[in-house]
């Protein structure tokens, strides 16, 4: 994620209630698409917090989520309350297209701020249900520890970040690719923490009067952090309008298996090769996005197993075409005490170059633009990370952004996606409480408030606070 989003505790996120919040200020669309969530109980609640909404609780079984696939695209559908049948003329539909994604300060005035949405995101950061009157304290209390140490970051490449620019682009990009196919569609753009916000994309889509939506994340693999997160917030907006409860909606939950993303993958992967003055000594050095342990072990989250999938698939396709170099793939990004999926690409970096490996091509893994964990993070710290470790020469694969035939296939998925456009179905607070255990929860709040209070007592965050608020 945008500034290495921390979880600073590991449990349940589907099993648990979750709540985000925001509050929306000023308007900006673009363009968007998406695929299919389903049948999952989502439960949605509001807590304000600073810019951006809040969601609920999705229930996933342990290792899988609880969703209707209708096919090889893993479309879902919400199967409840499909829009009347006037709606159903083609001649009168218009149909919407909303891109997700992550979001990221565009100044470096807006780091910190950007940095308290995240951190008030209940998915990013999971507190107990009795401690969840700290969430907003302990985001602002992180923000402000970690905003210079962010600025630096964000200055190094620019002084923002470039994700609005390219998301608009790709937007564009797509919408073009659906009018060659005669599918004439509005693309919207929605950010989960930074302008323009969801909630915003999502009025302008009730200004248009759009009558069928595909929801797209921008991100390849399914984590509950990211495309989740951002599906929740549309879960509790679309429970709470009339309108949009109508509204058919497909939501494509991932699309790390289509072809057409593979082959582009494939396609720059051996692109970057042909550079090396022996491409065949190359490793292959896939580095993705991390997340808590906790996710995949206690929540149920399949980011793990789609990542290996995504890697496994990738590889085959260069095996198809006599490309058979070493791999390996490693996690990236992570921050707070929490123990992150391993092995860790800064530490894989030293002991691969401690192994005399001396070519190495980074491959962005779960990114699709260009922002501060490829250009900074990558680019420039592991790339001197490794340099300093014994690798003489290194490469790095540009991420997708407006690849042709990528955004072809994303177009293709939304074609896909469009028969099975059902109305959202509005869930339940049903078997969430009946996990409640007050005696564990006790233990939480205790042991979690003598924890908080000790933090708020420390010299540098009472340090910090009086910088930031004087």
């Amino acid at each position: 994620m945008e500034a290495a989003a921390a979880s600073l505790s590991g449990s349940n996120i589907f099993h648990r209630n979750y709540r985000f919040s925001r509050s929306i200020n000023r308007s900006r669309y673009i363009a968007s698409g998406s695929r299919y969530f389903s049948n999952s109980d989502l439960n949605t609640q509001n807590h304000s917090v600073f810019k951006g909404p809040n969601l609920s609780n999705v229930q996933i079984q342990k290792r899988n989520l609880r969703l209707q696939t209708n096919c090889a695209l893993g479309v879902c559908t919400f199967p409840e309350n499909v829009m009347e049948s006037h709606h159903s003329h083609v001649a009168e539909e218009k149909l919407g297209v909303l891109l997700l994604n992550l979001g990221g300060p565009e100044t470096l005035n807006d780091v910190q701020p950007f940095l308290y949405n995240l951190f008030a995101d209940p998915d990013i950061i999971r507190l107990p249900r009795l401690l969840r009157f700290l969430q907003r304290p302990l985001a602002k209390l992180i923000s402000v520890l970690r905003a210079p140490k962010s600025k630096e970051g964000y200055a190094a490449i620019g002084g923002g970040s470039p994700l609005r620019k390219i998301t608009d682009e790709q937007a564009d990009a797509l919408r073009m690719a659906l009018e060659a196919k005669n599918i004439h569609a509005n693309v919207y753009v929605g950010m989960r923490y930074w302008f323009p916000f969801t909630e915003e994309a999502i009025e302008q889509i009730k200004r248009d009067r759009i009558t069928k939506l595909v929801v797209l994340p921008l991100y390849p693999q399914f984590s509950i952090s990211t495309t989740g997160s951002s599906i929740r917030v549309l879960q509790r907006i679309f429970k709470e309008d009339a309108y949009l409860s109508r509204l058919p909606v497909s939501v494509i939950l991932s699309w790390y298996q289509r072809q057409g993303y593979i082959n582009s993958m494939a396609d720059l992967i051996e692109k970057e090769l042909g550079k090396f003055a022996k491409p065949e000594e190359v490793m292959i050095f896939f580095s993705a996005h991390g997340v808590p342990v906790s996710y995949v072990e206690e929540a149920g989250d399949p980011y793990k197993d789609q990542m290996e999938e995504c890697i496994y698939l990738i590889m085959q396709e260069l095996k198809a075409r006599g490309i058979g170099n070493d791999h390996t793939l490693a996690y990236q990004s992570r921050v707070g005490p929490v123990q992150w999926l391993k092995p860790y690409t800064d530490e894989v970096l030293v002991e691969i170059g401690q192994k005399g490996v001396k070519s190495l091509l980074a491959v962005p893994i779960s990114f699709v633009s260009e922002h501060i964990e490829t250009l900074e993070e990558i680019d420039m710290e592991y790339k001197h990370l490794a340099l300093e470790s014994g690798i003489k020469n290194w490469g790095r694969v540009p991420a997708l952004g407006c690849n042709s035939l990528f955004i072809t296939d994303l177009a293709d998925a939304v074609v896909e996606a469009l028969p099975s456009a059902k109305a959202l179905s509005a869930s339940t607070e049903n078997d969430k409480e009946a996990e409640y255990d007050p005696l564990r929860y006790l233990v939480k709040m205790f042991f979690g408030s003598i924890l908080a209070f000790l933090l708020l007592l420390t010299p540098k965050v009472v340090l910090a606070f009086r910088n930031s608020l004087f």
